[in-house]
């Protein structure tokens, strides 16, 4: 094919390939969301929006994208949504998708903000994810809708998010059930000699062959357990490793199934066989911390205060200075692959109120550097969804010196 027979190739086409699959949630809640938005908009004066992220595009289409390279969007008018996709995903996106779904192809260059620009038309007020635009893709955008105005939506998108549906709740309380399993199915492989990613494979399968009964027309992707040993716990997100297990070793369970780009999380401090008594005095502390925390977490009470009233624990046992990062945070559509609701964190500059129907979790940690006594990381996460009045703790597994010395 000659380069003007590959000029003359659609930029965008439609693949209307197969039945829409089982959505994960009604269509009743999902317009609900896109109504919120719609009114978001109607406020700022937008006329149309353009999800980029991930976690928005999945939020509002239940479509969650492979990047892999590629740009993709999703359009919100005032009585549209659709989904623009790459051509390499054929016909899933169709399937998939809350509303309807254009998709781009590969023939021409930046085809991804020809199909975008064709469902945005004329002078317009353009919402966009500033958090997510590079400069960059903010210039092509320009290029390809120049009457148009960009403004950010990020921000009110992030608040409308925060408040779960009773679906929501739901979708999140039957995964925390699959991640408890993952922690059980963790110290079921725990032992001197074991790797830690043999630890974490068990685990994570575990939990996705859970997640195939509970979610029968569910994606399995993204599910995954980080298991870490001795000096490893030091840091909350650090990967596994082939280190083996040794007696007395401080051990980090973290179990994150991962469902419809929905994530939780259980993490527990545990110790091989035996714990010293300075080890055994920072994780008691740390418990402390957690038992605390979890009773601060009701309807009124503000993200900052919460954090510098457990603040106060550390620095009674002269461990402030041992903590690593907030001690909470939302839950709901996130990964670490892509974003999170930044402003519901349980840190000292976020005034958020806590409101009911919010889900935050409790999650402490101190570490301790190599060559000190009671060296390594300790951290204990609970998850809890708000009520009138309080709070519903929906983690199961045990924390302690009393559970979880294996």
């Amino acid at each position: 094919m000659n380069k003007n027979a590959t000029l003359n190739m659609p930029s965008y086409i439609n693949i209307p390939n197969g039945e829409a699959v089982n959505p994960t949630f009604s269509k009743q809640e999902m317009q609900s969301r896109v109504d919120k938005l719609r009114v978001l908009m109607s406020t700022l004066n937008i006329d149309s929006c353009l999800m980029t992220s991930i976690h928005n595009i999945n939020y509002y289409s239940d479509f969650l994208y492979c990047s892999f390279g590629r740009k993709y969007g999703l359009v919100i008018n005032h009585d549209t949504q659709i989904t623009v996709t790459a051509n390499i995903d054929g016909g899933q996106p169709y399937r998939r998708t809350f509303g309807e779904n254009l998709v781009y192809t590969d023939w021409q260059n930046d085809n991804f903000y020809k199909a975008s620009a064709s469902l945005i038309k004329g002078k317009q007020r353009v919402g966009i994810e500033f958090d997510q635009v590079p400069l960059e893709i903010l210039e092509k955008l320009k290029l390809a809708m120049p009457e148009s105005e960009f403004v950010d939506i990020s921000a009110g998108a992030m608040k409308l998010r925060m408040i779960k549906s009773a679906e929501e709740i739901a979708h999140i309380t039957k995964m925390t059930a699959i991640a408890d399993i993952g922690g059980a199915a963790c110290v079921e492989a725990i032992g001197v000699g074991v790797p830690e990613h043999e630890v974490a494979l068990h685990s994570t399968q575990t939990m996705v062959r859970e997640i195939a009964k509970v979610f029968p027309d569910g994606e399995l992707l993204d599910t995954w357990t980080w298991f870490q040993s001795g000096m490893n716990t030091d840091g909350a997100h650090n990967p596994v490793t082939s280190k083996k297990i040794e007696s007395g070793d401080i051990l980090s369970l973290n179990c994150f199934p991962m469902v419809a780009g929905y994530y939780v999380a259980l993490e527990r401090t545990l110790f091989s066989e035996s714990a010293s008594d300075e080890h055994l005095r920072m994780w008691e502390v740390n418990c402390k911390v957690h038992d605390e925390g979890k009773k601060l977490i009701v309807p009124g009470a503000r993200c900052c205060d919460i954090a510098y009233a457990l603040n106060e624990i550390y620095a009674e046992h002269d461990l402030l200075q041992y903590r690593t990062f907030g001690y909470g945070h939302s839950f709901g559509v996130l990964c670490h692959y892509y974003g999170r609701e930044a402003g519901l964190e349980l840190r000292e500059e976020v005034e958020t109120v806590l409101e009911k129907d919010m889900v935050v979790s409790m999650e402490p940690m101190i570490m301790l550097p190599e060559g000190m006594p009671g060296a390594g990381g300790y951290r204990e996460h609970d998850i809890l969804v708000l009520t009138d009045d309080g709070a519903n703790n929906i983690t199961g597994f045990p924390y302690g010196p009393e559970h979880n010395i294996i």
